[in-house]
């Protein structure tokens, strides 16, 4: 789900932790296996946990996607697989880094880049929707170290602030580990964003507001001149010291000959086994989207003679794997991924997927697709369209694919199949709205075996059930800027807000989506419909109109409650499905629309159902956050969504 040598790109469907947690410990075998033999280090800096904010946004690609409690989940998923459960207290399998803190998502627009980005954030967005994450990835997952980001916050440099390190990582969160710079960039906080006069200045503000770790050379050159001109105290430089030492001590640096130690007998025989190859595979299974389905998918491969497999993805392997890539063991591209199954012709339609200018090639595309049983288009990005340090202007499939994807779609003589490979989120809506094309599938960057992932799917060999982790917008959506970070509306400009939880706008697909080859039918078995927080005496909102209390105190205390539905298999074939269960809250405190409470996947045959049960914590789940970054507990009726079932909830005093 995360970016890496088999893994899937994009984190394309909201899955089980335990699934995910599983898939990374396998990730973490094989990184002890490469430092068993001097290929590999124990630090990893990731998981990317940065809210995709923006569709535009490069390096959204790495990330889980738009919302707050799936990024929380999957980082304390991610981290628990990467980190392990080693004997001894505080023992570490590989160390996990959180990045990058905070409010980072603005890479290179339209000439704005991160070294120099203030990102403007209210505290209540802040708090709302950049900081949850990293909280649940310090206090919930343990993590071994969290990096600070290039971008100022309110003016600030992050890897300089104080409050945001010191006081929030270390203080409320109470981090047992490092912080680390992300590379270079205290060195920016000086050369770029000038906000040091000497750099002796700028190695003693971040040493002192909590920096540990200087990925770089910057502090190796300044630090000693900073103690001695009075800048930066020894004990200060001692703290940063420990707090790198020790994590090479949980990691068991220090503890005698390694194949001795947990994990020793690890080696390249435990790298790419089979078991791992497939799960690379069953990972880009459950990570496709099934947007659009006419009833022509499944295909049946003894039914086709001839596929045309047409596209500047059609035939993609580097591009499957994303950024910050591993070396693959094999890849099965979507070519040889279909070909395995039926006979296929391939036209790539253009020569690269920026697709401009004279790397057209209609002719042969569209001959291919007219002689065809079936058509499979595989379209889309690579890094030459978005990256770190590349942000998109646009959100319309790159240069001249829609006009490739239309006359192809026209020339078909069979059923027409769009695939999407890409990170970010495109306009798609002419395709959608398109009688000529009978399905879409969007596949992330699907990892080595993602031409296999891909086939199965096509074929009906795994039913699909990934949903879509951020909103699709409209190209008109480019009008807002990307700089602006804002997450809620204003309707005195017409600014739209921004993610599932506030956008007011159209979209082209929403946060959720995702059909199946079967269909699933919930209802509610149980679930209150009253519910009273039992306050202080002497409490003000015992006697006032009060929209909200406090999302802490005795009166959270053991507050909660039981949601359980009943969840049935109404088609013809087995299939996985993702119950989310989403809130809209009151309408206090600019209020998210509708945010996402919780979710659970479930695996059921055709005419079975089964039970699944959310514990909702009132103070935790139910709260917001006021204008102030407090978190309340809104007063008044909550409504709860589960696909198109609502409840209705009053929560009172």
């Amino acid at each position: 789900m995360a970016s890496g040598s088999r893994g899937t790109g994009t984190c394309a469907a909201a899955q089980a932790d335990k699934g995910h947690t599983l898939e990374i410990s396998v990730v973490s075998n094989e990184a002890r296996a490469m430092h068993n033999v001097g290929l590999a280090g124990l630090t990893f800096w990731s998981p990317n946990i940065n809210i995709f904010r923006d569709p535009r946004w490069g390096r959204g690609q790495e990330t889980p996607g738009e919302d707050p409690l799936l990024t929380s989940k999957y980082a304390v998923g991610y981290v628990t697989g990467l980190q392990g459960a080693v004997s001894g207290a505080g023992a570490l399998k590989v160390a996990a880094c959180c990045k990058h803190y905070t409010a980072y998502d603005v890479d290179n627009w339209k000439g704005v880049e991160r070294y120099t980005f203030d990102a403007v954030v209210s505290q209540q967005d802040l708090d709302d929707t950049f900081q949850p994450p990293f909280k649940s990835c310090v206090v919930d997952g343990n993590v071994a170290s969290v990096m600070c980001s290039y971008n100022q916050v309110n003016g600030k440099p992050t890897c300089a602030d104080k409050d945001l390190l010191s006081g929030v990582i270390r203080g409320d969160w109470k981090l047992n580990g490092y912080i680390s710079s992300d590379c270079d960039s205290v060195d920016v906080l000086y050369n770029n964003q000038h906000y040091t006069k000497t750099p002796e200045d700028a190695a003693a503000i971040s040493i002192k507001a909590g920096l540990d770790l200087n990925c770089g050379t910057f502090l190796a050159q300044h630090t000693v001149a900073a103690v001695q001109a009075g800048k930066l105290s020894e004990s200060d430089v001692d703290r940063a010291v420990t707090n790198n030492l020790v994590t090479l001590m949980r990691l068991g640096f220090f503890d005698g000959d390694p194949r001795e130690l947990p994990f020793g007998n690890l080696g390249p025989s435990d790298v790419c086994t089979p078991s791992n190859q497939e799960l690379a595979r069953e990972a880009a299974r459950q990570g496709i989207v099934l947007l659009k389905n006419t009833g022509k998918l499944p295909l049946s491969a003894t039914s086709i003679k001839s596929m045309a497999v047409i596209g500047p993805n059609a035939n993609a392997s580097f591009t499957m794997i994303g950024n910050y890539e591993g070396t693959p063991c094999k890849y099965t591209t979507p070519l040889q991924g279909l070909g395995a199954n039926v006979a296929t012709v391939y036209q790539p339609g253009c020569t690269n997927v920026g697709c401009s200018g004279n790397s057209l090639q209609l002719d042969a595309a569209t001959k291919a697709a007219a002689s065809a049983d079936v058509t499979v288009l595989v379209v889309g990005a690579d890094q030459s369209i978005e990256r770190e340090s590349l942000d998109r202007t646009s959100l319309l499939l790159p240069g001249q694919q829609p006009q490739l994807v239309s006359a192809v779609a026209n020339a078909s003589s069979g059923p027409c199949i769009l695939v999407v490979m890409s990170g970010g989120p495109f306009d798609i809506s002419f395709a959608k709205s398109s009688d000529k094309i009978a399905a879409i599938l969007w596949v992330g960057y699907p990892g080595e075996a993602g031409g296999a992932a891909i086939a199965d799917v096509l074929f009906g060999y795994h039913n699909p059930s990934g949903r879509l982790p951020v909103t699709w917008y409209p190209e008109s959506f480019t009008k807002v800027p990307m700089t602006d970070m804002r997450m809620r509306p204003d309707p005195s400009t017409g600014y739209p807000g921004r993610t599932y939880r506030f956008y007011t706008g159209d979209t082209v697909y929403a946060f959720g989506d995702g059909l199946s080859y079967t269909s699933f039918a919930h209802h509610l078995v149980s679930a209150p419909k009253q519910l009273a927080l039992q306050l202080a005496e002497g409490h003000a909102c015992l006697t006032e109109q009060c929209p909200s209390v406090e999302a802490e105190g005795a009166h959270c205390e053991g507050l909660a409650f039981d949601v359980h539905l009943r969840v049935r298999n109404a088609g013809e074939r087995s299939g996985g499905h993702t119950v989310f269960l989403f809130s809209s809250p009151p309408a206090v405190h600019n209020a998210p629309a509708k945010h996402l409470l919780g979710f659970e996947k479930v695996s059921l045959e055709p005419g079975q159902a089964g039970v699944v049960a959310f514990k909702v914590d009132v103070c935790k789940d139910l709260s917001v956050v006021d204008e102030l970054g407090n978190r309340k507990v809104a007063l008044g009726s909550h409504t709860l969504h589960v696909g198109d079932l609502k409840h209705t909830l009053n929560l009172g005093v």
